[in-house]
């Protein structure tokens, strides 16, 4: 049984989230995304304009005038939404959290995907495969997969990305779009990511936090590991101390950028300062324009 915190989260996610479909980013998805292929619909007399490469030659010699061939596009799609709900993942000193950037992201992209008539699954990962929902479409399914994204409390703290990756890529076996909503903080998933790009379209939207590429100089702090437990004290006064911690971010960041884009794979970067929609809708865009010019 749901708390009545947690209910009233799911519909103000869910109505915020079907106000932006409706009145901006439903277009712009299904511009984004293009349909799994071609289907025949209908053939007609052929018109000036047309493009001559759709002429049936067949009816045309039958008929003696020229017809042509009209497809339409088969706009179902299936759309995986692969979430990290680890412990990492509930750190934020924005507006948000990672994990409700993360929930509320994967709220919009379900309902993105239920105005195009498209199927959405979902899987909530830790250090293991926590929650699998099976593509599928409607109302009702939508509302599920909201549910258990914002309100899933996972068993385990850490991180195992390569096996989330594996089991997408064992369990989908038709090509889907893939998006991964994760930190990336975990290392070893590189193979499984790269295998994962090759079978399904894959978009990675990492989540960050500003405290996790920079430190102030705060002095003395006690600093836990969230997957791990672990504490220590860092002495943040210490610019050599940021400065290493700097680095290391940088570090991070460029090598799951070096994967992705070896990849092929689609990236968006989004943060805890609650700019995430707009980055959705700037990538709605981006690839759009991609896919115009070929």
């Amino acid at each position: 049984m749901l708390s009545t915190d947690v209910l009233r989260q799911v519909r103000r996610v869910h109505l915020r989230a079907r106000r932006l479909v409706q009145t901006l980013l439903g277009g712009e998805y299904h511009s984004a995304f293009k349909g799994a292929g071609l289907s025949f619909e209908e053939v007609r007399e052929y018109q000036p304009g047309d493009d001559v490469r759709t002429i049936d030659w067949n009816v045309t010699a039958r008929v003696g005038q020229p017809f042509i061939k009209r497809f339409v596009e088969e706009r179902e799609l299936t759309m995986l939404l692969v979430v990290d709900v680890s412990a990492s993942t509930r750190f934020g000193t924005g507006s948000h959290t990672k994990r409700t950037v993360a929930a509320e992201l994967a709220a919009l992209l379900a309902l993105c995907a239920t105005s195009n008539n498209d199927r959405i699954g979902l899987v909530a990962f830790t250090s293991e495969v926590e929650r699998f929902v099976p593509p599928n479409k409607g109302p009702r399914h939508v509302l599920r997969v909201l549910r258990d994204v914002l309100a899933f409390e996972p068993q385990k703290p850490g991180t195992d990305l390569a096996a989330a990756l594996d089991y997408v890529t064992k369990v989908q076996r038709r090509r889907a779009v893939v998006f991964v909503l994760s930190d990336f903080l975990g290392t070893g998933y590189e193979k499984a990511f790269r295998r994962a790009a090759r079978k399904h379209d894959l978009v990675a939207v990492r989540t960050t936090d500003p405290r996790e590429a920079a430190w102030p100089a705060a002095g003395l702090v006690r600093v836990r590991d969230a997957e791990t437990g672990e504490q220590f004290v860092v002495d943040t006064s210490d610019a050599g101390v940021r400065e290493r911690f700097a680095r290391q971010a940088a570090e991070r960041a460029a090598a799951f950028t070096k994967v992705a884009r070896g990849s092929q794979a689609d990236v968006v970067e989004v943060g805890t300062d609650g700019g995430h929609f707009e980055a959705l809708l700037g990538f709605f865009r981006r690839r759009d324009r991609r896919r115009r010019r070929g």
